[in-house]
């Protein structure tokens, strides 16, 4: 029972922390967009990561939740279909866009004698193809998923945690599904690889030529590229360490026969892991809760700061 009701606080703070977070993030970017003369492609890149995050936590944080608290088959089958297809489509998007965030910000950081820096998108519209891209790249490989997804449950069929059901596919179908899938994942995940590789060679050049400025006793400022390549790369190893741990949690369970252990819940929560942590980072990174914090603490003190005649005028005005 005790397990019970913890497994339903750690699922219950995923969906709704992951969620606020995200969207906290997407406004942040959106509104500076909106503000700012400068279109920047890394902010575009940042939204579009936000907003597949936000559709993986409710599409699958959400329902899981819903599990946790004693409801089960609330789907009927096209609330199924849509709901896991929309969640493998959003994941699938994800790390491809995590792939390119990537090799934006380390061509973005690169020198200006590097031949990187001709692949420097001119404009953040450019982006946009390639997010279209991402989504109908996605949608072909998970299209198998609308044929093997139902709300009935049938002994046979195999659980997707306890409101939508996986019927039995066909070899054929497997094998073109899961090469498309490991290959999609290997190509950004490589390019990911490299791209992250490049900018801690960048930022170790960067870090020796910081020290001999300050033997040298000269002032000098880290520029906002190479604080965002760091914040980057931070986000980088978060999404690669759930992904792995994704990964080897679910061949164990593949390999294993206990069913009942504490491995599949384990598996539901790294599974969520990326999309609902990987806000704090860009949160740390913008001083978005600090900054929050301050305005709060700022307006506590202007309240207590007021005698008890402007309360009560205060409260006379309204």
């Amino acid at each position: 029972m005790f397990l019970k009701f913890i497994k339903q606080i750690v699922f219950l703070f995923m969906a709704v922390f992951g969620t606020l977070g995200n969207i906290s993030i997407s406004v942040n970017y959106m509104s500076s967009w909106c503000r700012g003369p400068e279109k920047k492609p890394i902010h575009l890149i940042l939204i579009h990561l936000a907003f597949t995050n936000i559709i993986i936590l409710l599409a699958k944080g959400l329902p899981k939740t819903m599990v946790t608290f004693g409801l089960r088959n609330f789907l009927d089958d096209i609330g199924c279909k849509i709901i896991v297809y929309l969640s493998r489509v959003a994941r699938g998007v994800s790390i491809c866009t995590s792939g390119l965030l990537t090799v934006v910000q380390a061509i973005i950081i690169s020198p200006r004698t590097s031949g990187w820096r001709r692949l420097r998108p001119q404009s953040a519209w450019h982006i946009l193809p390639i997010f279209s891209f991402f989504w109908i790249l996605n949608a072909l490989i998970g299209m198998n998923l609308i044929h093997s997804i139902t709300s009935l449950n049938i002994s046979q069929f195999k659980s997707e945690d306890g409101y939508c059901y996986f019927m039995l596919e066909s070899q054929q179908t497997k094998w073109i599904v899961l090469p498309l899938m490991v290959l999609r994942d290997a190509v950004f995940q490589a390019a990911m690889g490299v791209a992250s590789g490049y900018m801690v060679l960048l930022l170790h050049k960067h870090h020796q030529h910081v020290l001999y400025l300050q033997n040298s006793k000269l002032l000098y400022r880290t520029p906002p590229e190479l604080r965002a390549a760091q914040s980057v790369l931070i986000l980088m190893l978060c999404f690669v360490f759930f992904y792995w741990a994704d990964c080897a949690v679910s061949l164990f369970l593949s390999l294993s026969l206990a069913e009942k252990s504490l491995m599949p819940n384990v598996q539901k929560f790294l599974a969520l892991g990326y999309a609902t942590f990987s806000p704090l980072v860009l949160i740390h990174r913008d001083g978005l809760l600090p900054e929050c914090c301050k305005k709060l603490r700022n307006s506590l003190s202007c309240f207590c700061s007021l005698t008890v005649e402007e309360l009560s005028l205060l409260q006379y005005c309204r």
